[in-house]
């Protein structure tokens, strides 16, 4: 299968499209009302479920041989999917806490995975009206008040001062604050959702880890634009590479760098 430019042309006019839906329950003065706890805590709300029915569907539109795989609707065994050479990887509002605490640090994530591979992804900010996106051997890309430009990670040594290292908004832990007290005057950057991986490729940020386990539609379409940018993501316990439709669908911690220079 081919990325091509009308292919992400579709899948950015979906995320885009995506994005108004959570903005008409964003700006509903009950937003409060829709939420719900997932079995693992987490809460979902009326714009993860619609956002997430809008994006499968128009996926399927345009690419009906391709499963679609949500973190609100995934209707696949791990017998079935394993199988999978495509298929897309949606995460329909990523940062739902963000979401109900109208901070407007959430986005729309979704990303074509081949072979336990990102190879493309599309990040949209609703409320910035940001969009970026990459595609494997192409580069990455941010739009933004309808311009575009090429992004690029920043470089830096990690055993330098000052390194700006982003952290979660909702999930500062005791690890996270022991690792940054090794570094030397880190600059601490807050934010939600996969904007925290955009910080990274955008080159405003050099390093993001987190040491608890996350879900793999958390960081799918994200991964593709850090590599695609210039920057690394790995296992944050084995330094190795992150792969996908495993069978808990679960990454146990990872780091997100951008260009290390030696």
């Amino acid at each position: 299968m081919v990325v091509d430019k009308t292919l992400i042309d579709i899948v950015k006019k979906i995320s885009i499209e995506a994005g108004k839906i959570i903005l008409s329950h964003y700006n509903d003065i009950d937003i409060n009302s829709s939420i719900e706890i997932k079995s693992d805590k987490s809460p979902v709300t009326i714009a993860d479920k619609e956002s997430s029915s809008y994006i499968i569907k128009k996926l399927l539109e345009a690419t009906p041989d391709i499963p679609v795989i949500s973190e609100e609707e995934n209707n696949y065994s791990y017998q079935q999917r394993k199988s999978f050479d495509y298929f897309w990887l949606i995460d329909p509002l990523d940062g739902t806490k963000e979401f109900i605490n109208k901070n407007g640090e959430f986005t729309t994530n979704i990303a074509l995975i081949h072979k336990k591979k990102p190879i493309f992804g599309v990040v949209h900010s609703p409320v910035m009206n940001t969009i970026y996106w990459a595609a494997k051997n192409q580069g990455a890309f941010l739009s933004e008040n309808n311009i575009t430009k090429k992004i690029n990670t920043n470089n830096f040594k990690f055993d330098g001062s000052h390194l700006r290292i982003v952290v979660s908004r909702s999930h500062l832990d005791d690890k996270t604050i022991n690792f940054l007290s090794t570094f030397k005057y880190p600059v601490i950057i807050k934010k939600g959702s996969s904007l925290k991986f955009m910080q990274i490729a955008e080159g405003k940020a050099d390093l993001y880890f987190r040491f608890n386990s996350i879900s793999e539609w958390d960081t799918a379409a994200s991964h593709i634009i850090v590599e695609e940018a210039g920057g690394k993501i790995k296992n944050i316990l084995t330094n190795k590479n992150i792969n996908y439709n495993k069978k808990n669908m679960k990454i146990p911690g990872f780091i997100v760098t951008g260009t290390i220079k030696n």
